[in-house]
């Protein structure tokens, strides 16, 4: 196929410069089930750099707890360099690393590790810059690494994560840069996160330049949402109800009367209920029972929270009720939802 002569197939790379920044070493520690599409946007913008800039700013190596591939969530298997043990030994030598992160993604609890917890801890002591890519807040906040510390983290884990680690300070993001603690919500969040780095070490020309290999029109902000607008999520138009999904969808653990959210988007209680009849097709007493529902559904897949504590933190006043409404709602009981 013929191409235009006008449009080059690739940007030239930039040659290589005289005065050069500090190198990058970094680690990515690979555990079972880790999120593949978090992981390859992490890398690549690394190596685009590394292109644009005509050396290797960064480097970087793999591990895993033994030493052996991991089996990413897609099934495919990644060879690693080395192992848990070796990268400890690697803290006081010249192969200490600038940046660590933690690569995961599904049944992230199961990659618990004592092990790992103090090697997350030595890192930081050695004043290595750790983070995590998609769930691995979960295993900074188990390591004691998140106390008091702004983190990202997937917003399909975020319920779980916030019953179990109260005193992390979690958010909705794309992803949270907190001194040396580096959080994403993973997916292509961390390919953000890496453009942000690149431009501390660089500038925003580079920053460009990578973005247009990877054909991405602009880095996004830390604090863009990481879900769809319920406009465009549930393909609703009305404001006034986008406002009380919004409202329900802040208040799970002590649900709201009718009355209270009438108040809020200073609506008539039938105002309300016309309004919802007609644009979700339900009242919205049953809208908020399925939003109460669907958080905990999300708890009992992606924690090991008690049931009754799941229930709580769900707004139901006891573990027979809420049994009762979860059975009604997906045909099997909370316990049979976890196994």
């Amino acid at each position: 196929m013929a191409v235009h002569s006008a449009i080059p197939q690739e940007v030239p790379a930039r040659p290589p410069v005289t005065e050069t920044r500090a190198e990058k070493r970094i680690v990515f520690f690979l555990v079972p089930n880790f999120s593949m599409i978090a992981f390859s946007t992490a890398i690549e913008p690394l190596r685009l750099a590394n292109r644009m800039l005509g050396r290797d700013m960064y480097s970087w190596r793999l591990a895993s707890l033994d030493g052996n591939p991991v089996i990413a969530s897609n099934g495919i298997e990644v060879t690693v360099d080395c192992s848990l043990d070796q990268e400890r030994h690697a803290l006081t030598g010249s192969r200490r690393p600038t940046i660590m992160f933690v690569c995961s993604g599904l049944l992230v609890e199961k990659a618990e590790n004592k092990s790992l917890f103090a090697y997350l801890r030595e890192c930081k002591n050695a004043g290595v810059t750790v983070g995590g890519l998609c769930t691995a807040a979960h295993l900074l906040a188990a390591a004691g690494l998140l106390n008091g510390k702004r983190c990202a983290i997937h917003w399909e884990n975020l319920p779980g994560f916030q019953e179990k680690f109260p005193t992390a300070d979690v958010y909705a993001d794309l992803y949270e840069m907190d001194g040396n603690i580096w959080t994403c919500a993973g997916g292509t969040a961390a390919l953000d996160m890496m453009l942000s780095l690149i431009g501390r070490d660089n500038d925003e020309e580079l920053v460009n330049r990578v973005c247009e290999q990877a054909l991405t029109d602009r880095v996004r902000n830390p604090n863009d949402r990481q879900r769809l607008p319920l406009r465009a999520r549930l393909g609703v138009q009305n404001t006034k109800v986008i406002s009380i999904i919004e409202f329900m969808e802040a208040n799970i653990s002590e649900p709201l009367s009718l009355v209270e959210i009438a108040d809020y988007v200073g609506l008539s209680r039938r105002q309300i209920e016309r309004l919802f009849q007609g644009q979700m097709g339900r009242s919205p007493a049953r809208y908020y029972l399925e939003v109460r529902l669907d958080r905990a559904r999300h708890l009992l897949r992606q924690s090991t929270m008690p049931v009754v504590d799941v229930a709580i933190a769900c707004g139901f006043v006891s573990a027979s009720h809420f049994s009762k409404c979860y059975r009604e709602m997906y045909g099997k009981s909370p316990l049979q939802e976890r196994q």
